[in-house]
């Protein structure tokens, strides 16, 4: 049994995006959001599903961000709705490797 090696994107580089906000980023034909969030970085889609805002713009606290047109808040860890609806975006895995930001889309 054969496993497909996990693909890694270098997207960024430390001290690319300031502490507690976002930067977008197209990995592959998908719009990634990058934050850094209390010196951990989190990789959401950039997509809020509400009405389509960028979530990269949006405001960065405690492990979320909120869409600045709505209000709609998103956890950064698994990217639930935090306001109860089942709406979620998807989360990738990002990790820093030397000063390289990689995110993982696969």
């Amino acid at each position: 049994m054969s496993t497909e090696a996990e693909r890694y994107y270098t997207v960024a580089r430390v001290g690319e995006i300031p502490e507690g906000q976002g930067r977008a980023f197209d990995v592959d034909g998908v719009m990634v959001a990058i934050f850094l969030d209390g010196g951990h970085y989190f990789a959401i889609e950039d997509y809020c599903p509400h009405q389509g805002a960028p979530l990269s713009d949006g405001i960065v606290f405690d492990k979320s961000v909120t869409c600045t047109w709505h209000g709609w808040r998103f956890d950064l860890q698994d990217g639930r709705h935090l306001e109860g609806s089942r709406a979620r975006v998807s989360t990738f895995p990002v990790r820093v490797v030397g000063d390289e930001i990689q995110v993982n889309i696969d």
